[in-house]
């Protein structure tokens, strides 16, 4: 129900109670029985063995473990299959450890829950746990409560509250009891809904009575938890291309199973003989060590991001920035300080943004005196003011001009007050100098300014004028029209302090002061970082619970409001449906006093075109988009813990421009988990041609099944992740963002694949070829080594695919170490009487040693002269 167009006796009436007696404990178990308890229900969670079984589902998951059972049921080779199922364990525990560990998101919306309530049970005022509130209970509100369900306010004096959680807006919001007159059919956002208060919000200012409409999962924070319980997750660009080289290298395994049977049964080699060779084949084109690979690249980047106060709590999400082609991003506290701050003043006709010129004594004091902010110490042992963000402000603001609070109290002690009142919408204080009373007032211009008969300008007192009043009325528009907050001041004198309550005694015949323009302002970087967006073709958007004519100021200041862009509010999206959403999503840049319901909206609507959206935020309000988005990103400081659980990153610095450094990061980490397949792949080419063209010519079996995998698992893959530590090319963010639909296999990416796996599949049949006419155990130790010390040397190659090994801007401290551990790893291999007996290695010549290192040197030499000549895929295909 519309309870915000229900007068305060009509919802008492029908919500069955009594305004001033509360309801009977009776019917309030009745109720309470009746509907339950108000908490939100919690979602079905998984325990860490779900998790786990979880990490088996990917395509090259399952066409590992057939591999691993393969080699051990039919193969026999249990050592083969022990080694690929350990690495599958291994991958599927790092998987676990680094992904979201639970979903907390309801146990934090629990939290933000008040624990106690006042109400009126039986004529009485009983303090009651918040989960035992039900419908129609009347709750007493007081500064400092949070609130424990959604109300119809009964009673509102002078009553703010904190409701940034659920809408975005950082100023807290006066509330009243008037009924709001709406048509039929048209919503009015939660920030307008001005005599009703919501769960989750909190009481900064005054007190007041409310009737307790919903309760539980009915709440609007209850809709939240709704949404977020829902919303799934969706999957990343990266996990997508994953699964699809999954599907295309079980599609290659089994062709190759084929051919190879059908060719060894042609050339009359025993069936089942060819049955097994054909899956040792299949064996050895499957890159056992590329998931646990990716997935180390992948955590490697998370403690990267770390030092960039980027925190990753889902482990492909590193890589899913780098995709991005949208950030949605809330306004306060993401793009701005979250921190009311004044930036013009005028004093009294001038608007002066340079905030820096001296106060007027008056004006300072009534920036302070007339304010119930108070100053304070905070955790850090930093001086800091509490109170009501607008007033806070002002006393940051006087305190930065050099006026101290505390010493004014001393000087001019308060002897009497107005507090502010929504219906007059001002407030004055009164206090004692000399013997002598002196008032300052504070409020909306039109409020004060009807008050004042006299004016101070430049020190002098003088009477007001209609001109006066007219240039101040001009001064007022210039502010606004920057949407920024206006605030006028006031003073007078008073003979004796007049009777409790009474306002003419103090507001009449008042002198007017001047006035201070409010706003919470960008984040210094923030537009430095938005450019870089732009270039980087990711297009910002701005999504927020404020209103239009502030969020257009803010964006257009960014540079998120530019030509063409559009602006529309919660109430036109709510207009729009699906299809009209999407076909204007595009050209929207600003999106104010929407709704949670809005943001999913907007981010699916993105998500219709393939566009890999990232969504940051840090209020309740933003939790179901950060679920739903490509990757959500929830602020570390000024964040609710709804918000960071429904995240997938969270930034420690509440910093806008954090989030470029991580695009910029997982743009580079894409880059060298492509360069590590392409590594893997080719190697893997190599070693099935070699396997496939000896079987064809009847050649024999260049080598054993052990040396394929000792080569995929251990010589491949020290190499590989240093290829995962490559530095950012200096033009990462100069380029647009990969398509999200674009498979790994792009046609450059296959063309370099094919033709360095036959160059190594040649090198090594060549040193088989030579070796075999000494023997088939120096055949097979001669390709063994050409193989696995030629794919160390091609690993340098691979750190730029047009550029020179030897010419790349900065060095990969990690390249050589990884070069020298394989090298003598396989020097363990090959001169350890034990591992050589285990490996069926031959010992080799001098002569035998001068070639195969001669051949395992020419690949670096082959690809160079490639490089050289333009053969590397980009100048024939301009898809990569």
């Amino acid at each position: 129900m519309d309870w915000f167009k229900q007068s305060v006796d009509a919802a008492a009436s029908s919500l069955g109670t009594d305004l001033k007696n509360g309801l009977s404990s009776e019917t309030a178990q009745q109720r309470l029985d009746e509907h339950g308890k108000n908490e939100l229900k919690q979602g079905k969670k998984r325990n860490v063995f779900q998790m786990y079984l979880e990490q088996f589902k990917d395509v090259m998951v399952i066409v590992l473990i057939v591999a691993a059972l393969i080699s051990g049921v039919l193969l026999k080779e249990w050592v083969d299959a022990a080694i690929i199922l350990f690495v599958v364990l291994l991958n599927a525990l790092l998987g676990v450890i680094q992904e979201n560990r639970a979903e907390k998101s309801l146990e934090a919306l629990k939290k933000m829950s008040s624990p106690h309530a006042k109400v009126r049970r039986n004529g009485s005022i009983v303090v009651i746990p918040a989960a035992d509130m039900v419908v129609g209970d009347v709750v007493l509100l007081e500064a400092g409560d949070y609130v424990s369900a959604d109300m119809r306010l009964s009673i509102a004096a002078n009553l703010k509250v904190n409701e940034s959680a659920l809408t975005g807006e950082s100023e807290a919001v006066e509330k009243q009891m008037d009924v709001i007159d709406a048509p039929d059919g048209v919503d009015i956002p939660l920030g307008d809904r001005h005599n009703l208060v919501f769960s989750g919000s909190l009481i900064t200012y005054g007190r007041g009575e409310g009737i307790v409409t919903e309760t539980g999962m009915n709440t609007q924070i209850g809709a939240i938890a709704g949404m977020l319980n829902a919303e799934e997750g969706v999957q990343t660009p990266l996990q997508r291309r994953m699964a699809d080289l999954g599907k295309k290298l079980a599609i290659v395994c089994i062709a190759v199973c084929a051919l190879v049977f059908l060719v060894g049964v042609l050339y009359g080699i025993n069936p089942v003989d060819m049955l097994m060779t054909a899956i040792s084949l299949a064996v050895a084109a499957i890159p056992e060590g590329l998931l646990a690979i990716v997935t180390i690249v992948l955590a490697i980047g998370v403690q990267q991001m770390i030092d960039q106060n980027a925190i990753v709590r889902r482990l492909p999400a590193v890589e899913t920035l780098g995709s991005a082609t949208v950030i949605c991003s809330d306004k306060t506290g993401t793009l701005t300080m979250n921190r009311m701050t004044v930036v013009a003043t005028s004093q009294p006709f001038v608007v002066d943004s340079d905030i820096s010129k001296q106060l007027s004594v008056n004006f300072a004091r009534a920036l302070m005196l007339c304010n119930d902010g108070q100053p304070t110490i905070n955790e850090q042992g930093e001086s800091t003011f509490t109170g009501d963000p607008t007033e806070t402000a002002l006393l940051s603001f006087a305190t930065e001009m050099g006026y101290d609070k505390t010493k004014l109290e001393e000087q001019l002690p308060r002897e009497d007050e107005l507090p502010f009142d929504s219906d007059v919408k001002r407030m004055t204080t009164i206090h004692k100098e000399n013997g002598n009373h002196i008032t300052y007032t504070k409020g909306g211009l039109d409020e004060v300014l009807v008050l004042c008969t006299r004016i101070m300008e430049d020190g002098n007192m003088r009477p007001i004028t209609d001109d006066d009043r007219e240039r101040i009325q001009n001064a007022s528009t210039d502010m606004a029209s920057s949407a920024l907050r206006v605030l006028s001041f006031a003073m007078g004198t008073v003979d004796k302090l007049a009777p409790s309550g009474e306002r003419s005694s103090y507001e009449s015949d008042l002198i007017f002061i001047g006035m201070v323009g409010m706003i919470d302002p960008p984040r210094p970087t923030a537009r430095t970082a938005v450019e870089q967006c732009k270039r980087a073709g990711i297009k910002p958007v701005m999504i927020t619970g404020d209103h239009k004519i502030t969020a257009s100021a803010i964006a257009t200041e960014l540079g998120i409001l530019g030509k063409g862009d559009r602006v529309i509010t919660g109430l036109e999206l709510e207009r729009m449906d699906d299809d009209r959403l999407r076909e204007e999503v595009r050209n929207i840049a600003v999106y104010a006093r929407v709704s949670p319901e809005h943001k999913v909206r907007i981010v699916k609507a993105w998500q219709s075109y393939g566009d890999v959206v990232a969504m940051t935020g840090d209020g309740v309000n933003d939790a179901p988009a950060l679920k739903r988005a490509d990757i959500g990103v929830a602020m570390g400081i000024s964040g609710t813990e709804v918000s960071k659980e429904a995240s997938a990153m969270i930034l420690t610095d509440d910093n806008f421009a954090t989030i470029v450094s991580a695009v910029s990061q997982g743009r580079t980490i894409y880059s060298n988990i492509l360069k590590a397949i392409q590594f893997l792949l080719s190697s893997n080419l190599g070693e099935i041609l070699v396997i496939f063209i000896a079987t064809l010519f009847n050649w024999g079996t260049p080598l054993l099944p052990i040396h394929i995998l000792w080569v995929n698992l251990i010589t491949d893959t020290l190499p590989a992740l240093a290829l995962g530590m490559e530095p950012a090319e200096p033009d990462v963010m100069d380029a647009p963002p990969r398509d999200p639909k674009s498979p790994i296999f792009t046609k450059p990416l296959i063309f370099r694949v094919c033709y360095q796996g036959i160059m190594i599949s040649l090198l090594t049949l060549f040193a088989f070829m030579f070796g075999r006419k000494v023997s088939p155990d120096v055949g097979h130790t001669m390709a063994f080594a050409v193989l696995s010390l030629s794919q160390l040397v091609h690993s340098f190659n691979l750190r730029s695919n047009t550029h020179s090994a030897f010419s790349r801007h900065k060095m990969n401290k990690w390249m050589f170490p990884a070069f020298f551990s394989g090298i003598a790893l396989q020097v363990c291999v090959f001169f350890i009487p034990f591992l050589s007996s285990l490996f069926r290695v031959a010992t080799l010549t001098a002569p035998q040693w001068l070639l195969v290192l001669g051949l395992s040197v020419a690949p670096l030499l082959i690809v160079e002269l490639f490089k050289k000549l333009g053969w590397t895929g980009e100048s024939r295909y301009k898809q990569d």
